[in-house]
């Protein structure tokens, strides 16, 4: 039996992109005090604001133990302010704050920036491509998940 060599790795080589592109988003977004592990979360709010725990949970496919934590650090760094749900009084609804609407531009420029310098030196063709083969097999795994 051979060794997996990590250059060969699929897994290898995704989870050191995934590190470097979190390590370039630290650098771009320090200034605003959020961390890579608040970034999805924020997105996820910045697309629709209002998410109960387990949408954001869904969203950004993280376990409810990892996400309520997160949500705490969130909320004690003034970036979201949790309240209760009208229709339904045992969960809550993860708000926005105006802090967290202020860095908005800033967050996502910072991710801008770690995502172009990724890709410096690839073709929009490349680019598509690999996208379109990343949604392909995040489909596969996701698949598997469920």
């Amino acid at each position: 039996m051979t060794s997996l060599r990590r250059q060969s790795s699929l897994g290898y080589q995704i989870n050191h992109l995934a590190r470097l592109l979190g390590n370039g988003l630290r650098v771009g977004i320090s200034d605003t005090g959020v961390t890579p592990g608040q970034f999805a979360q924020l997105l996820a709010l910045y697309e629709q604001d209002g998410l109960t725990q387990q949408e954001l949970c869904e969203r950004v496919r993280i376990d409810q133990s990892t996400m309520a934590h997160t949500l705490r650090r969130m909320e004690r760094d003034g970036l979201i302010v949790r309240t209760v749900d009208p229709d339904d009084r045992r969960r809550s609804r993860n708000t926005l704050t105006p802090r967290a609407r202020e860095i908005e531009k800033t967050l996502t420029q910072g991710a801008r920036e770690a995502n172009a310098r990724a890709l410096e030196g690839l073709g929009q063709d490349e680019i598509e491509a690999f996208m379109r083969t990343l949604g392909r097999m995040i489909a596969n795994l996701e698949d598997d998940d469920q």
